[in-house]
């Protein structure tokens, strides 16, 4: 049985194919287009894992989709209404959009795989999941569990922005959800755009910032943005934040609140900006432990999964293992909408057509995440003389030992061998290398190859059997998804003199022997790299530890600035509180019932409701149709909705 998943018209478009519960292909539509984020129609990825496994459309038995529109657009419409007449020209621009295209995304869905399939069953095949669903399902049934715990953690998708599943061999049931406009995910956004970073792609860099800074505003944001319960259910206060209804995420409250306006892109970065990115760092790790904590103790669960874009943030994940209530960890590679393809396809295998999972590679389902399109030899070498470039073809042996030279050289170094990674990180197929012992590195990497920000950190590569003796954590981390301190051993001392230095004077001082991947707080985003699932990389560390006696290389994606790397690019060598899972209620902390601040209620009652004055347009009507119809696909087997428990 041959499902294809999809993932599209948002953010991160992608398609991923699953074959007996095996998933054997998936890739992001960026990676095609080095259209970075893009949100098209998959059109190349769908084309890539068809031509995978070798088959068409019309060999698949059931396309789904990640998210359910109607749902969406409820949420759109009952957003507006609890707020009108506020928000109106962010609504004018919204509603447009949303009936010439996204509300009719089923439609919009066929249309576009008509041409792979004219004569597909679509009433009987097309599948939608919910956003969530499929985040938990591409993080439980990818991972090495048979019983998890699965916390799915993002911005938003239909309704749900914090979610709790629980799964057992085939069966993910979904147990509770915290509901917009409450999100963590928004808040670490709101403060994206307002350190004056692009929101949906800037997080990271908010993630970088913040051990430059200080949380001298964490308490502010705990007294003023966000009242989070001991079970770690919160409740934001909406009066600060205009994403509701308007066209930014923060308003003159926020920057009142903050003395400030929002940081423009092009502003230089303050201490002040540097000390934002610390607080909501520190509040996000907050709010993350209270909910493991709270999930542990409530299930006696002894295995975790997290998904969801909140999951992509390695410094809170390294503090839930660190913090020992669960005995392991597993982060879906792919913890973004990307994902939601995967997550579509696993769901409709495992949920909605019952099967039984398959057993795991040795460390999970996902192959390592090298799930892209890999080239032969000959295709390399013919692509190269198509460009008139000058190459040298070489051994096995001899591609390894020339690589050595060069990194211990101090050069960086494109490697690009067998399948493209899946997910956000270069894990060593698509991949620029270099020497972490090297104390220009980092600048090089940044400032002349990358071009982008000098206080970004690089990521290390360690051979899974040397991770424990050069960081502070022995455990599998292929994916980039964790973050552990260097080991004592390898920091180095700081003069008083260093010591002094305040915010970004920090970067350029040498904190251990491996300075290209230590950031100033002693960390590192750590992939481990395993031979079962990338033997030629394996290799090369293993060679590069003989040769140096450090089992430790920087590794960095192929992108530069604003743009991304390509399935096919061939680079050469450079020197250079808790409610039950329900769509009908929005959810509301447990403990004190009382509102956080002066929160205005997002639904009103159904009394109140009959009293607000009707307009030309009855939106009110509208939802009642919408939802009549999503009762009809359910109906129809067209939808497969989440269960309620009682």
């Amino acid at each position: 049985m041959r499902i294809l998943g999809i993932s599209a018209f948002y953010h991160d478009s992608a398609a991923a194919l699953v074959e007996d519960g095996r998933i054997v292909a998936a890739a992001q539509e960026e990676r095609f287009t080095r259209k970075k984020h893009d949100s098209g129609f998959p059109r190349h990825a769908v084309e890539y894992c068809l031509r995978e496994r070798g088959g068409s459309l019309a060999d698949v038995d059931h396309v789904a989709f990640y998210d359910k529109p109607f749902l969406k657009f409820e949420r759109l419409l009952e957003t507006y209404l609890a707020f009108a007449p506020r928000g109106f020209p962010s609504f004018s621009k919204a509603l447009p959009l949303w009936l010439r295209e996204k509300l009719f995304q089923k439609s919009l869905l066929k249309k576009q795989l008509k041409a792979y399939a004219p004569a597909y069953d679509w009433e009987r095949r097309l599948l939608f999941t919910e956003h969530h669903q499929s985040h938990a399902a591409s993080a439980f049934f990818a991972s090495p569990f048979q019983e998890a715990v699965v916390l799915t953690m993002d911005g938003v998708g239909e309704w749900a922005t914090t979610s709790v599943s629980l799964g057992t061999g085939h069966h993910l049931e979904m147990r509770k959800e915290i509901h917009f406009p409450h999100s963590l995910g928004l808040l670490y956004s709101a403060f994206t755009y307002y350190t004056g970073f692009k929101v949906n792609s800037g997080e990271y860099k908010v993630m970088g910032l913040a051990p430059y800074g200080e949380p001298k505003y964490a308490k502010l944001i705990f007294d003023h943005l966000i009242d989070l319960k001991d079970d770690g259910s919160f409740r934001l206060n909406l009066s600060y934040f205009d994403y509701c209804t308007g066209l930014r995420m923060t308003n003159r409250r926020f920057d009142d609140l903050f003395e400030a306006p929002p940081r423009q892109p092009d502003e230089l970065l303050t201490q002040r900006h540097l000390d934002l990115a610390a607080s909501i760092q520190l509040v996000t790790e907050e709010v993350v432990l209270r909910l493991t904590r709270a999930l542990a103790a409530e299930t006696g669960a002894e295995n975790l999964c997290l998904a969801g874009g909140v999951a992509l943030n390695c410094v809170a994940n390294g503090k839930v293992l660190r913090d020992g209530r669960f005995k392991r960890v597993w982060i879906q590679p792919a913890a973004g909408d990307a994902g939601g393809a995967l997550g579509a396809a696993l769901c409709a295998y495992h949920v909605f057509r019952h099967q039984p999972r398959t057993p795991a590679a040795p460390l999970d389902a996902m192959h390592g995440a090298y799930l892209g399109p890999s080239f032969s030899q000959a295709e390399v070498e013919s692509r190269l003389a198509k460009l008139g470039a000058r190459f040298s073809t070489v051994t096995d042996d001899q591609l390894i030992e020339t690589t050595v030279e060069a990194l211990a050289d101090g050069k960086a170094v494109g490697w690009f061998q067998g399948r493209m990674e899946f997910g956000p990180r270069a894990l060593g197929a698509r991949s620029i290398l270099g020497d972490a012992r090297s104390p220009t590195m980092q600048s090089l990497l940044n400032l002349k190859v990358k071009y982008r920000e000098s206080f970004r950190p690089f990521a290390p590569s360690v051979l899974r059997e040397d991770v424990a003796g050069w960081f502070d954590l022995d455990a599998d981390s292929p994916y980039m998804l964790l973050m552990a301190d260097v080991a004592k051993q390898h920091r180095r001392e700081m003069t008083p003199a260093e010591q002094a230095l305040f915010g970004i004077e920090k970067l350029h001082v040498p904190r251990s022997s491996i300075p290209a991947v230590t950031h100033v707080s002693y960390s590192a985003r750590i992939q481990t790299v395993h031979w079962d699932t990338n033997p030629r990389y394996h290799t090369l560390l293993s060679a590069f530890k003989k040769r140096t006696s450090c089992p430790v290389i920087v590794n960095t994606s192929f992108n530069v600035a604003g743009r991304t790397r390509r399935a096919g690019r061939l680079k050469r060598t450079a020197r250079l509180g808790w409610r039950r899972a329900s769509v009908r209620d929005t959810a509301v902390p447990t403990g004190d019932p009382s509102p956080c601040c002066s929160n205005r209620p997002l639904r009103r009652s159904r009394e109140s409701a009959e009293r607000v004055p009707r307009g030309p347009v009855n939106l009110r009507r509208v939802l009642r149709d919408l939802r009549a119809s999503a009762g009809r696909e359910s109906r129809q087997g067209v939808s497969f909705p989440v269960k309620e428990t009682p």
